[in-house]
């Protein structure tokens, strides 16, 4: 199975045509390869783009100084605007983006959400994310469910936190995750793991939707 592609796809499918939406680097850029039919959506970069365009071709000249906040190559789309820090953070901050997706290091039962930084090693700073999942309507972890079969998420995040309480939904290869107020809920399987190999997987308890349902595309990614 492709693994990346199968949790990009499931992500697509709770995006809505006309939202705004910020994608966090790695996997959370491959969903718009996976946007069902008919369904458009308004991407937003921290950096300075509302409207973010397809990413341009070595041959095109704006890839040597325009970048998406992930440091690659990137461009304005029809329609849409180059903006500075001030605009593009108020833009967030005032509730404008619809949705944001990002992984995640660790993520937690309560929603809490760890994905900046590990104690001890370098990194360039937690960026536009602690802004993102507290300004966004609506805010995704899309991730692998574990680290080299370690979990990542858990009762409670053991590392520094980006935000509290601020995840809504999990996306994993294995299933989706509903965040409540009393806790985690399983409300997608994929049907190549059993529901105890899941919550195995997992750090935290799994309460069962009482609509579970398999995830869609399952079988044709298995």
């Amino acid at each position: 199975m492709d693994i990346k592609g199968f949790i990009a796809a499931r992500v697509a499918r709770e995006l809505k045509d006309g939202d705004v939406v910020n994608l966090g680097i790695g996997l959370p850029t491959l969903v718009t390869s996976y946007l069902p039919a008919g369904v458009n959506v308004i991407l937003q970069s921290e950096n300075g783009i509302i409207g973010t365009g397809p990413t341009p071709g070595p041959d095109q000249a704006e890839p040597l100084y325009i970048t998406n906040a992930g440091g690659l190559p990137a461009a304005v789309g029809p329609g849409g605007a180059y903006v500075d820090s001030c605009v593009s953070f108020a833009f967030i901050r005032g509730g404008h983006v619809d949705c944001t997706v990002l992984g995640a290091l660790e993520v937690d039962a309560e929603g809490n959400l760890a994905n900046w930084i590990i104690p001890g090693k370098k990194v360039p700073g937690m960026g536009g994310a602690m802004d993102l999942v507290v300004g966004a309507k609506k805010v995704i972890v899309a991730m692998e469910h574990t680290a080299k079969g370690s979990h990542k998420i858990l009762e409670k995040c053991s590392l520094p936190l980006t935000a509290v309480k601020c995840v809504h939904l999990i996306i994993t290869e294995m299933g989706a995750i509903q965040v409540t107020d009393a806790g985690l809920v399983l409300t997608e399987y994929n049907p190549a793991y059993t529901l105890e190999q899941i919550q195995a997987a997992t750090g935290a308890k799994l309460a069962i939707s009482g609509d579970l349902r398999k995830m869609a595309g399952a079988e044709e990614s298995a």
